[in-house]
């Protein structure tokens, strides 16, 4: 069960109440996003679920209830792992909304979180890298990406009139990124930083010494690759034992060429994909 510590005002007045022009961003923690242009509403990787105390403990609060939220038309799964492929954190949005689901065959063959309903058929799609989807006026390229602990991860690149936006997944450097980076003309791309930590498995009896993310120098030199003009650090906040200051990225890019912009993005933040810098919720600019 989700319980949103912000209420319905979020999804409510500030994503789905919001006068759409171009392709929008809000960010929802973790790598999950919601996507608006005015045509489509799309959510990627919606994870809205408390962690696993005590080995995961989450760090920020829930943003929204799913089933509060009466937009969606697809939700895009980057990879398996359970905040990511969450089952009641996308369910309210296939059931009720009849959003399709994108997602490689390993999110539906062997997710993290064990699933209690069957998506339907018809809104079950599976993914690979180039595959094109077209959802109202967003065109969505599927390409790879590398996540070391991941069996079937992708990485997605939005394409609207307004500009274009990259979202990682939990990916590390890699070569792929480099031909992503050729491929496309980034505007705005999100990728996942953290630190290595100590995680405690009480289940084993043993505290292991993880790596999960992209460090400091990791995504300066992915920032570089997809050569990004604008660069959103996500999930640095979400773990207790495994995040970091996103502001200490601006120190290990001062000397590189991308990305030209690095903006620390926040739980509950709007980005423009079209127009520069972050827009906080409306409700705390009043």
């Amino acid at each position: 069960m989700v319980h949103s510590n912000w209420d319905d005002w979020f999804v409510r007045d500030e994503i789905e109440g919001a006068d759409v022009e171009g392709m929008t961003l809000w960010y929802l923690g973790c790598n999950g996003f919601v996507v608006r242009t005015p045509e489509t509403t799309l959510y990627i990787d919606p994870y809205f679920g408390n962690g696993d105390p005590p080995r995961l403990v989450r760090m920020i609060p829930v943003p929204l209830d799913p089933a509060d939220a009466t937009l969606c038309d697809a939700v895009l799964v980057t990879h398996e792992h359970v905040d990511h492929m969450h089952e009641p954190s996308y369910w309210p949005l296939v059931d009720d909304l009849g959003a399709d689901v994108y997602a490689s065959e390993t999110c539906y063959s062997d997710p993290d979180y064990e699933q209690a309903h069957e998506i339907p058929d018809d809104q079950r799609h599976v993914v690979e890298p180039g595959d094109e989807i077209v959802l109202g006026d967003l065109t969505v390229h599927v390409r790879g990406g590398n996540d070391p602990d991941a069996e079937g991860e992708v990485t997605f690149v939005f394409e609207h009139e307004s500009g274009t936006y990259f979202n990682s997944g939990d990916s590390r450097p890699a070569s792929v990124f480099e031909s992503i980076g050729e491929e496309f003309d980034i505007d705005v791309g999100s990728l996942t930083v953290g630190s290595t930590g100590r995680i405690r498995y009480p289940e084993e009896g043993e505290t292991i010494v993880e790596t999960w993310y992209s460090d400091e120098n990791d995504v300066v030199e992915l920032a570089n690759a997809l050569e990004l003009d604008r660069l959103l650090p996500v999930h640095w906040d979400m773990w207790k034992g495994v995040g970091l200051t996103s502001t200490a990225i601006h120190e290990h890019a001062r000397s590189f060429e991308y990305p030209r912009t690095i903006d620390p993005v926040q739980i509950g933040d709007r980005i423009d994909v079209g127009e520069p810098g972050i827009v906080p919720p409306g409700a705390l600019r009043e």
